[in-house]
């Protein structure tokens, strides 16, 4: 395997994470830099554009046809050793940029087309896990075009099929409330879930495939909120998190177990977050993030430093075993168990 040593970190995107996006890719590419790697960056406008550097940032980037900014950002593709991504949700973290990635040959950090796909799609999500034996939340799916048609039958959460970072989320307890939360998902995705409350202990699990085709779980992570853990709380500071989370050696193994299951049912690659709800009867799936929030101080870096892997080394990982072809990755066993991993 050649050492890489030209990174290219993409940011921004069209989703309405588009901000949150531009932090995980700051934070990358400085970490990077530290560790010696020679580093490019594009920020993808909120219009598509793509640009050089934080150029979209400081609205002086000339405008042009969405196309031409992409073809003019194809060099800096060929260029790099590897891509990283780091374009949360709808037109990057679903499986679009790894599929650009693919026709040019340059490899990625994390996930597949068909990953970052299913992944991205809630419902579909929802069926693989049925199919493999984890549980989740009793739902159905409704379309924006038939929202008259949906009436209350008792509290729900909805939520966008495709939305990320919670957004359009809402736990909805009357008609009102319903009708007014379906419009809101549908601003983010014509196709919604509605899904029966959990109650449960909000535990996060995050895997990483190494450079040999290993794939281990850190730690987990609970998070602490009132209430639903919505796109404002996530944000603004209330929530807490428990790193470790405090559970029993059963429940943690039922976590791990469940999340690697989910990892391997998707044939995810690089890193990804496996959110739970931890119940009386075992763990309930929420959803699976293939490219989650990346900063220093986001939940799967943290739950990585606990188990012994800094940030910077985290990220070189994700760069190195992006560099192995699929087909040189050996399908070693899980390590489930803190610093198991290489």
């Amino acid at each position: 395997m050649t050492t890489p040593t030209q990174i290219l970190v993409i940011g921004g995107g069209q989703s309405a994470e588009h901000e949150v996006s531009l932090e995980s890719a700051a934070s990358v590419e400085a970490a990077l830099r530290r560790r010696g790697y020679a580093v490019e960056s594009i920020t993808i406008g909120r219009d598509g554009r793509w640009q050089r550097g934080d150029a979209e940032r400081d609205d002086t980037a000339p405008g042009g046809r969405v196309v031409d900014t992409l073809a003019a950002a194809l060099p800096a593709i060929a260029r790099a050793d590897v891509v990283f991504p780091a374009v949360h949700g709808a037109l990057g973290e679903d499986g679009t940029l790894a599929a650009l990635c693919a026709l040019a040959h340059t490899p990625i950090v994390g996930s597949g087309v068909r990953a970052g796909a299913i992944g991205m799609d809630k419902w579909a999500t929802k069926l693989v896990a049925e199919a493999v034996g984890i549980r989740t939340a009793p739902g159905r799916l409704v379309h924006a075009r038939a929202l008259a048609a949906v009436a209350f039958d008792g509290d729900a959460v909805v939520k966008p099929v495709g939305g990320g970072s919670s957004h359009g989320v809402a736990l909805v307890r009357d008609a009102i409330g319903l009708d007014a939360a379906l419009r809101a998902a549908a601003l983010h995705d014509d196709r919604i879930l509605l899904e029966q409350p959990v109650v449960g202990r909000e535990i996060d699990v995050a895997v990483l495939r190494e450079a040999d085709g290993s794939r281990w779980a850190a730690p987990p992570l609970e998070i602490h909120a009132d209430g639903l853990f919505d796109t404002a709380t996530k944000y603004d500071g209330s929530a807490r998190f428990s790193v470790p989370a405090v559970v029993s050696e059963t429940e943690r193994a039922a976590v791990t177990e469940a999340a690697l299951r989910m990892f391997d049912a998707l044939d995810c690659a690089g890193v990804a977050r496996v959110d739970f709800f931890l119940t009386d009867d075992g763990p309930v799936l929420n959803e699976i993030n293939t490219m989650p929030g990346m900063t220093a101080a986001s939940q799967v870096p943290r739950m990585f430093a606990a188990a012994g892997v800094p940030y910077d080394e985290l990220l070189a990982r994700l760069v190195d075993a992006a560099a192995v072809p699929v087909r040189d990755r050996r399908c070693a066993p899980a390590t489930p168990t803190p610093g198991g991993a290489g």
